[in-house]
């Protein structure tokens, strides 16, 4: 039996360091406009934080198949690009003046050039996308850029509902988040040259991956705070958005406090009703905590589809890499 290496969130990064930085400066090369104003928000994105965790993440993928070789880069971007764009047309829709420690890109920049600068550089992402020749890749992008789009359109008509079940929560985690991981893991395998049964185990990694990345995301929005690099505390709730603490919760509490709830969510603000009511209903009710467990089986369940990959230090980042996203604290 292989010895799994447990790996720390800044070994797992470095493993592929150079990679990254390649694929820094293909976003930058590739957000490059005639139009200065395009080049500005185009730059702002590269430079306005993050992990790069998808880059990465197909990163890992495609060395612990084997694969060594430029396309990884260039995909590494694309998936960035998407993200990125994907980014910036939801704080335009939340009116998010914040995220992940920055202004947002529509605080400095109006709606309609924030909105277009990111259809053209997802514009930008596909070009490259194109230009690997590779009908699968191809499959695998235009794949995910419609369940995300879905996705999108999925979480605006639930805005500002109380009754969203688990099942429909994560229905939308997979379409938002977990679909764009696996199609990095999906990616990754295909320039490896896996069989389609070793790529499905891989591309169901990223997806419990991404479940379980989607959950912590929403729990840190009850826990964690504006002294720390993430969102603001709240910020869910005042979008309207019901996510699985809040459904453990409903699932406990009695009808004056699920009045509490739905103020919060009809009124998007916390006039009615303080945060910190809303904090105390969540932690009492023990949905934190419920919560959090549903994130460490998603987490458990990736690892299980690492099971048969060759022994390496990728395949130990791959295994370690859950902990990190359930460990993490923004």
């Amino acid at each position: 039996m292989a010895v799994t290496k447990s790996l720390t969130a800044q070994e797992m990064f470095d493993l592929v360091r150079p990679d990254l930085d390649l694929v820094e400066n293909e976003f930058r090369r590739c957000t490059v406009s005639s139009l200065q104003p395009v080049t500005e928000v185009g730059r702002y994105l590269q430079g306005s934080g993050g992990k790069r965790l998808r880059p990465a993440l197909l990163l890992l993928a495609a060395k612990s198949c084997g694969y060594e070789g430029p396309a990884a880069v260039r995909l590494g971007a694309v998936v960035e690009m998407v993200h990125k764009s994907t980014e910036l047309h939801d704080d335009v829709l939340d009116k998010a003046e914040r995220r992940c420690g920055h202004s947002s890109t529509h605080s400095p920049w109006d709606n309609r050039l924030s909105l277009l600068a990111g259809a053209w550089l997802y514009n930008q992402a596909f070009g490259i996308a194109f230009g690997e020749r590779n009908f699968r890749v191809l499959d695998i992008l235009t794949n995910v850029a419609q369940i995300m789009l879905e996705g999108g359109v999925s979480q605006h008509v639930r805005l500002g509902k109380i009754d969203v079940t688990e099942d429909e929560y994560l229905d939308l985690a997979h379409r938002n988040t977990a679909s764009l991981f696996s199609a990095c893991m999906c990616l990754g395998s295909v320039l490896g040259g896996l069989s389609v049964t070793e790529e499905g185990r891989l591309c169901s990694y990223g997806t419990n991956l991404g479940l379980a990345f989607q959950i912590v995301d929403d729990l840190l929005d009850f826990i964690s705070s504006e002294e720390k690099p993430g969102k603001p505390i709240g910020r869910d709730l005042l979008r309207g958005k019901v996510t699985l603490p809040l459904i453990y919760l409903l699932k406990k509490c009695g009808p004056e406090e699920t009045a509490k709830v739905a103020r919060v969510l009809e009124e998007r603000a916390f006039h009615s009703v303080r945060f910190e009511e809303i904090l105390d209903l969540v932690r009492a009710s023990g949905a934190l905590g419920a919560a959090g467990e549903r994130a460490g089986q998603f987490a458990e369940q990736a690892r299980r589809c690492l099971e048969g990959l060759p022994d390496s230090i990728y395949r130990d980042a791959l295994r370690s890499l859950p902990d990190f996203i359930i460990e993490r604290q923004s």
